[in-house]
């Protein structure tokens, strides 16, 4: 099958030049975009042809290609009678501020479809377009251009000669990549147990073309057991590219240590990282523009010699491999990540390049491609994060100083829309005040609101390219931008949302809150061939499957834990009840099951609680009791070296108990790895349901009425998934042994035993007492000791 590439595609590639300067970028969204193109297309007469589909077959190095695109329209000139073939572009921008670069490309992508539309049609001349639309003037500006047939087929064999040397570049790096993988065998001889069986299913997920959920309980070697076939699954299965996405530092670390070991062991992989903007930059966002930052200015002329460079040379391609190069050619790192990612075999990246509208890669997803697939890392992470993706947030807090200022400074038309903005919200609140409330929901969308969001928006795009990069633009950017993040969440609006709004001393905070974002994650997860979704902790993996895909279009898989069920004890204390009112009642109990859990055997112990507050009063409570036990606790916004004085206190082979308090689903109860004694134990101090909020309540509802599992969707899973995480922290590897103590009497209610992974159930016992408790903990303990001491084979 051929494979595809745009024209857009080409054009960008082949034709940029210059500076790096979002100042020429649009700010239209992509509906918005779409409106304006439709109302042209309609004022153009019955005898315009829109959205006109051209293609060409071309055979680049070998292999069979589809150059296409869609034209936007195609008509006929009343004077001369040629064919006019269309171009519509829009931007906040007057015509003549439009750069030489920017017009460039316009005319490009014309003469390609024009060459296009003379070889369908036979022609021998033609006359291109370009209808230009400013939004924020509604002027319209046309520009035609006659040429010959000849000429534009000239044109358009220049181009391919050019882009042909990148294709051949490509090609011969995928013949050596797909040469290499063929030998290549598992990098650490025998698979894991269940491993083998995991790697077996993401080969046959990438084979269907199918979206997978997996959960796959820790020691699996989940890193792995997807990368690898998924990798070997390359040359067979016509994958150009791997996209393994994470939630954290943690896991894209864990992604590139797989890579580096298949490279190793001989792959000829291209593996990059990509790196947050604002991390990876060499300029502050105040310098980002080709006046101040050396890294933007003329960073289309060098970044092709920078990636034929790096990829030449390089194969795992990490933050210091990509800075390093950055500076050796003088372009700004995170772009050039962007641009040698179209070399690359594996990419891997946080969640938002693939599911944020506002910051996904374009260049990778603007359309479906069956020749890449998503591996998903740590997939319980993705409902919270792709809600927050999906929603929007704006507040009134801020704007009247700001206003002020730019008054002061005589910045009239940035104070005017200001002023409107202002005026927007004061509208908002006054209709808050008529209802008599602080806070009001809304199933349908502030239209009005919206609409003079998108004004401010296109009157502060009109307003910047003359500015000079001061104090003033610094304070309008951040509104600016948080305006446009906004408007475009505005054009997703439906039925998953609703608007919040709330009000608190004066002033005004409007939310457009996505409850649902699966048909959203869903239609990115279709962008490549497939996808394989894993974690320990997707429990219950329905759950998962219906709020991130589509169920009838997605498959689960559960694997056992590879661990001997006789190495995790997992008990349950019934007599405690944790509840908001009996807390007080129940801390003298909760204090001596703890001393109880931890005084059994020597070593280090992870306390985890809801909430600070609840989290200070046991700590406390404990101290005051046991004052021979060493005791520490996680403290809010605890800094990176706090962090690792925390983590220091788990040292291997103890010879004093120590017990650290923490808070539930905090920065240590998920991604932190205490392998072997560091950690011998962890307690859980209630079911972990998140707190009563408006936005749960929300949720609540909306499920509720979707399926009946308000309270299930919106507290109880989201609240078990942390303890499950804390859990996670026990048992790391084969050799491990630990206890995982559960202090609330709802863990003994079948609905809540229901959601508990096997690898928990299989080991689960019930203590009513202290006595039953220190019984229970010393029979294990003494089975460890008498493993211990149990002669091996072999000995």
């Amino acid at each position: 099958m051929a494979q595809r590439i745009g024209v857009r595609e080409l054009v960008e590639f082949e034709c940029k030049s210059g500076d790096l300067d979002a100042s020429q970028s649009s700010t239209n969204t992509a509906l918005e975009g779409a409106r304006i193109h439709r109302m042209l297309q309609k004022q153009a007469g019955p005898n315009y042809e829109k959205e006109v589909t051209l293609k060409a077959a071309v055979t680049l190095a070998g292999e069979d290609y589809t150059i296409d695109g869609r034209a936007d329209g195609v008509d006929k000139d009343d004077a001369s009678g040629l064919t006019i073939v269309d171009e519509i572009k829009t931007s906040a921008l007057d015509f003549a501020e439009l750069s030489d670069d920017a017009l460039g490309r316009y005319w490009a992508q014309a003469a390609v479809y024009g060459h296009f539309l003379c070889t369908d049609r036979q022609l021998d001349r033609i006359i291109l377009q370009l209808t230009y639309y400013q939004t924020t003037t509604k002027q319209i500006t046309r520009q035609q251009w006659p040429l010959p047939a000849a000429d534009l087929a000239e044109y358009y064999q220049a181009l391919l000669h050019d882009y042909a040397g990148w294709v051949i570049f490509r090609h011969q790096l995928k013949q050596e990549r797909d040469a290499s993988l063929t030998p290549l065998t598992f990098p650490f001889g025998d698979f894991r147990p269940q491993q083998r069986e995991f790697a077996a299913a993401v080969y046959k997920t990438i084979h269907t073309q199918q979206r997978l959920f997996v959960q796959a309980p820790t020691g699996t070697g989940k890193t792995m057991a997807t990368l690898f076939p998924a990798v070997k699954a390359m040359p067979a299965e016509g994958l150009n590219r791997l996209f393994y996405l994470t939630a954290k530092e943690a896991t894209r670390q864990s992604a590139e240590d797989g890579c580096r070991l298949l490279i190793d062991q001989g792959a000829q992989l291209r593996c990059i990282t990509l790196t947050a903007k604002d991390k990876i930059s060499f300029c502050p966002p105040e310098k980002r523009t080709p006046d101040l930052c050396p890294y933007y200015r003329g960073y289309y002329d060098r970044n092709k010699a920078a990636v034929k460079d790096i990829i030449s040379h390089e194969r795992l391609l990490d933050r210091a491999t990509i800075e390093r190069y950055a500076k050796k050619h003088t372009v700004d790192p995170f772009e050039l990540s962007l641009d040698a990612a179209r070399f690359a075999d594996v990419v891997i990246c946080d969640y938002n390049y693939l599911f944020d509208p506002l910051v996904f890669l374009q260049r990778f997803f603007a359309q479906p491609d069956s020749s890449q697939f998503f591996l998903i890392d740590e997939a319980h992470n993705l409902i919270h994060r792709a809600r927050d993706m999906y929603s929007a947030t704006l507040t009134s807090a801020g704007l009247s100083p700001l206003a002020a200022t730019l008054r002061q400074h005589h910045q009239r038309e940035a104070s005017n829309a200001l002023r409107q903005l202002r005026t927007a919200f004061t509208a908002v609140g006054k209709a808050l005040t008529a209802k008599e409330q602080n806070e009001w929901v809304s199933v349908e969308a502030l239209t009005e609101f919206n609409q003079k969001v998108a004004r401010f928006v296109e009157r502060i795009h009109e307003w910047l390219p003359g500015q000079p990069a001061d104090e003033d633009i610094q304070a309008v950017l951040p509104v600016y931008f948080d305006c446009i993040s906004y408007s475009r969440i505005a054009e997703l609006y439906g039925e998953q949302y609703r608007t919040v709004v709330e009000r608190e001393h004066q002033q005004v905070r409007i939310t457009q809150l996505c409850l649902d974002p699966e048909p959203f994650v869903d239609a990115c997860l279709h962008k490549g061939r497939g996808a394989v979704l894993f974690s320990a902790t997707l429990s219950p993996l329905t759950y998962y499957q219906e709020l991130l895909a589509d169920p009838a279009d997605s498959l689960v898989y559960q694997l056992p834990s590879p661990f001997p069920a006789g190495h995790q004890l997992v008990v349950i204390r019934d007599d405690v009840a944790t509840t908001y009112q009996r807390r007080a009642a129940n801390e003298a109990r909760i204090v001596a099951a703890l001393a109880a859990f931890a005084q059994t055997r020597t070593g280090n112990y992870l306390v985890f609680l809801p909430s600070y507050h609840y989290l200070e009063q046991v700590y406390m409570a404990f101290s005051a009791a046991y004052p021979e036990i060493t005791v520490f606790s996680q403290t809010g916004g605890m800094a990176a070296t706090d962090r690792a004085a925390f983590l220091a206190h788990f040292q291997p082979h103890p010879t004093a108990t120590s017990v650290g308090f923490a808070v539930l689903g905090g920065s240590f109860g998920e991604g932190i790895d205490l392998p072997a004694d560091r950690l011998i134990g962890v307690a859980v101090v209630g079911v972990g349901l998140p707190g009563l909020s408006l936005r749960n309540n929300l949720l609540k509802a909306y499920f509720n009425a979707r399926n009946g599992q308000g309270f299930t969707y919106a507290y109880q899973l989201p609240g078990l998934n942390n303890v499950l995480q804390a859990g996670g922290r026990l048992i790391r590897g084969m050799h491990d042994r630990g206890v995982i103590l559960l202090l609330d009497e709802r863990f003994a209610q079948p609905r809540y035993q229901h959601y508990l992974p096997l690898s928990w159930t299989r080991n689960l016992r019930l203590a009513h007492t202290d006595d039953q408790l220190t019984t229970l903990l010393t029979d294990f303990w003494k089975e460890d000791h008498d493993d211990e001491n149990r002669p091996h084979p072999g000995s």
